[in-house]
């Protein structure tokens, strides 16, 4: 067959034809990150990781990590001074890497709130007597001084990336007896009123998340007097109904939809969101801001277990479906539980990290850095 030659126009025509295939084709195989919000990939330490494992996981993709700050920790006897220390070095860390923070504010020390034995968690939350209304609001608008936009440790640390924190999570699994032994759905309701205020009295821009909600705590279902859990959907239509106005106090809503397969995980946001719907407040972000599954051998009574090939088949089986639900859902971040493993904290903390001794990297972890990067 004679060869043909292009004139350069038609040249030109065809390779730009080809280019915009190139492009359309690259598209259609392009990461899940790129169907999602900013900031939207997360990670929770059971314990304090080192920058250079913060960097790791930047690399990976992640561009966040969620941490604890505790006003037990921060002000242990009444009156003393502030002690910072714990929250300090997280941030720093976190900072250094170039990753932004979620905070959670949480547990009452016991000269505030007496100490539940059963559960070693705060008896009530700190919202039932003046006084611990108001060493509560306290203790926010300190954390608000100290870490928010001007914060005395950013000042204190003029080296790092600034990055003031803009969002705050009000408490932690509040629907649940192990951090807080009486849950109350009306006391909640005050909890984030409050915060809300004192947050907001000195950041008018800053965001306020609610406390992750375990979705199906099986104490839920014990009939105990008082409760010593909530389904999350009954303790969120509670708080609506308890708390008038409370849909302007808070801009997210957080759940930790722990469950033996990401099969389930539908279910679980869809009843929540029907209580939305029904409180006209559907246009609420979504957070998951725990989620996991265990590398460890699968076990009789343990069905987070899944073993490693299992933990990741679960983990990509979960991001598939929150890519797929992000418009639908509103969902604005997801958080896995965990970085690293930390046996006994809880039936499946052991194996829950994306890296086991060593920081080694678990098939989880690969499967994570597929969607994040």
């Amino acid at each position: 067959m004679p060869e043909r030659r292009l004139s350069p126009p038609r040249r030109a025509r065809l390779l730009l034809a080809s280019s915009a295939i190139a492009v359309l084709a690259a598209l259609g195989t392009a990461t899940p990150a790129l169907a999602v919000p900013a900031n939207f990939w997360g990670v929770v330490p059971q314990s304090p990781p080192s920058v250079e494992q913060l960097q790791v996981l930047k690399a990976g993709g992640v561009d966040s990590i969620r941490v604890p700050i505790s006003w037990s920790s921060v002000q242990p006897v009444s009156g003393g001074a502030w002690n910072w220390s714990d929250a300090d070095t997280l941030i720093e860390a976190a900072a250094a890497a170039r990753l932004d923070v979620l905070p959670f504010l949480s547990t009452a020390p016991p000269w505030a709130v007496p100490i539940d034995r059963r559960f070693g968690s705060s008896a009530f939350l700190p919202v039932r007597t003046a006084k611990q209304r108001s060493a509560w609001k306290q203790f926010v608008t300190q954390a608000v001084l100290r870490y928010g936009p001007g914060g005395a440790f950013w000042s204190e640390h003029p080296a790092l990336p600034a990055k003031p924190l803009r969002t705050w999570q009000i408490w932690n699994e509040e629907n649940f007896k192990y951090f807080v032994a009486r849950p109350n759905p009306a006391e909640y309701g005050k909890l984030v009123q409050l915060s809300s205020a004192a947050i907001k009295a000195l950041d008018p821009g800053a965001q306020i998340v609610l406390g992750g909600l375990f979705s199906r705590p099986i104490e839920a279902t014990f009939h105990k007097h008082p409760p010593q859990a909530y389904f999350a959907s009954d303790f969120l239509e509670r708080m609506y109904k308890s708390t008038p106005g409370i849909a302007s106090k808070f801009q997210g809503y957080a759940l930790h939809p722990y469950t033996g397969s990401y099969k389930n995980l539908t279910a679980r946001v869809e009843e929540v969101r029907r209580v939305l719907k029904a409180n006209h407040d559907a246009g609420k972000g979504l957070w998951f801001t725990e989620l996991g599954w265990s590398s460890e051998p699968p076990q009789p009574n343990n069905s987070f277990a899944k073993g490693r090939a299992g933990q990741a088949r679960e983990l990509k089986g979960a991001f598939r479906l929150f890519v797929a639900k992000q418009r639908k859902w509103h969902l604005q971040r997801i958080y896995w539980f965990a970085i690293g493993d930390f046996a006994g904290v809880c039936n499946f903390c052991g194996g829950a990290g994306l890296f086991g001794d060593g920081f080694k990297p678990k098939p989880a972890w690969f499967a994570y850095r597929s969607f994040a990067r």
